[in-house]
């Protein structure tokens, strides 16, 4: 059964928008029109029918925060996503500080709520199975009982990183970490290395191999790419994890283990399951509590952090003194696109400390990187690209906004009242100024929503509601 979404807002048509997308995700959606309507919900006799809850802030009853309090007085935990118009840090702060999951800034985009629901549902579903096993072993939680968890994301996003830091906080960190990459593994041996075999079990089996399992028992075994797996290795891999046990090639016993699994792959599993690439029985057992982890592009805010990182463990390795990276070499990077994600990242970093000749690395010891952003290359392709005729239709007469192009000490107006001498409405006012900004940037969306300081989906909104995209 559906999943269900309890949303509360005291404008209709936010409420009727809402429901619509929530709907679209595939929950099943409960509306609420203000804050006392939704505290009646959530105690009332469908309250155990509610998953999650997306909850305005600003309602003219009892608002978000008191519904907030409200919940924690009655004890519940239901996961809430509070939406704002206001995207302050302080309003941000109270909202989590009284128990929010997530927040979304109105109007909610459809990627990013229904990445946010998917996580707070999800955690809430984790959080209900952690419950059910305390329950089952009367308050203690034994190893056997560690959730499989499976990172999705494209290569290079750092999925063993994670799967580490996973390994790293957890009560096993003291015990082995073997990471396994499924996809580089010969498909004859792929049995072999992960379940061990025997002496003489096949030609060229001259000694006694443990196999991957039995090296990581008692921590973790890391399946990089479970996704290429051939099928009798999944069929194999699935009867290790519902027994515990695995079954070394010409062995006559099983051999226990306990091993927790963290597996990650940068396939479409469910597409693959689908066409009977891989085995449905399979990805449910891995995907318990699945990680979608975003590709650097969308992540720019990590890359000075991950810089230093890599920096530190770089220089040490090289013997080379370097301090840090220049404001300008950290914002070369952030303009960078990253096809190749943090994997790339790492390796110019690695480059430039190879480079460097001073304590200080700068845009000079990332020479293709610059040149690619210099060239336009490494910017994020916009979704709605402008045509030729499209920017040249636009006004460039005195009634609207002059410019000299970029970089060439532009000189630009922008009209504020029309043929009559009234106020232009404020439509038409910032259709020219977007249309001005895109000339101007030459189409580089990313860079025209930085310089307007909104967000790209508020960018590509406004497009649209603007009647832009398509002028």
């Amino acid at each position: 059964m559906p999943e269900v979404v309890l949303v509360v807002d005291d404008d209709p048509v936010q409420r009727c928008l809402l429901e619509s997308m929530i709907q679209r995700f595939g929950y099943q959606v409960m509306v609420a029109e203000g804050g006392d309507a939704a505290i009646r919900a959530l105690v009332g006799p469908e309250a155990s029918r509610i998953d999650g809850v997306v909850l305005d802030l600003v309602m003219p009853d009892l608002d978000g925060l008191g519904v907030l309090a409200r919940m924690r007085e009655a004890g519940l935990t239901i996961p809430v996503i509070v939406q704002t118009a206001h995207g302050g840090i302080d309003t941000v702060v109270s909202a989590m500080r009284a128990g929010a999951t997530d927040f979304v800034v109105k109007p909610a985009g459809a990627e990013r709520l229904q990445v946010s629901l998917h996580n707070a549902l999800a955690t809430k579903a984790l959080a209900g199975e952690l419950q059910r096993l305390k329950r089952k072993h009367d308050g203690t939680l034994t190893v056997a009982d560690v959730i499989p968890v499976l990172i999705e994301g494209e290569s290079g996003v750092g999925k063993e990183m994670i799967a580490r830091a996973i390994h790293g906080s957890g009560p096993r960190r003291a015990k082995p970490f073997v990471a396994v990459n499924c996809g580089a593994m010969p498909e004859n041996l792929v049995e072999s290395i992960l379940f061990g075999h025997e002496k003489g079990a096949f030609t060229g089996a001259t000694e006694k191999h443990a196999g991957k399992f039995v090296e990581a028992d008692g921590g973790t075994l890391f399946l990089d790419e479970v996704g290429e797996l051939p099928g009798p290795a999944q069929v194999k891999l699935l009867r290790a994890l519902q027994a515990g046990e695995v079954e070394p090639i010409g062995g006559r016993r099983s051999v226990k283990v306990d091993v927790r699994i963290i597996s990650a792959t940068n396939r479409d599993l469910i597409a693959d399951v689908k066409s009977g690439r891989f085995r449905e029985d399979l990805f449910y057992r891995l995907h318990v509590f699945p990680l979608s982890v975003p590709p650097l592009r969308a992540r720019r805010e990590d890359i000075p952090e991950l810089v230093r990182y890599f920096l530190t463990c770089i220089a040490a390795e090289e013997g080379k003194r370097i301090r840090a990276v220049s404001a300008h070499g950290l914002a070369l990077l952030a303009a960078y696109h990253w096809p190749g994600n943090v994997r790339q990242l790492e390796n110019a970093v690695f480059r430039a400390v190879v480079l460097a000749d001073g304590e200080e690395i700068g845009t000079n010891e990332f020479p293709q990187i610059a040149s690619q952003v210099s060239s336009g290359e490494s910017s994020d392709p916009p979704l709605i690209e402008p045509s030729p005729a499209m920017v040249s239709s636009w006004p460039e007469s005195d009634s609207a906004l002059h410019s000299n192009g970029p970089g060439r000490g532009a000189q630009h107006s922008l009209q504020l009242t029309d043929p009559h001498g009234d106020v232009r409405p404020l439509d038409d006012i910032e259709r020219d100024a977007i249309r001005f900004a895109i000339s101007h940037y030459r189409g580089q969306m990313s860079e025209v929503a930085r310089k307007l300081r909104i967000g790209r989906s508020t960018l590509y909104r406004k497009l649209e509601g603007l009647g832009l995209e398509d002028a």
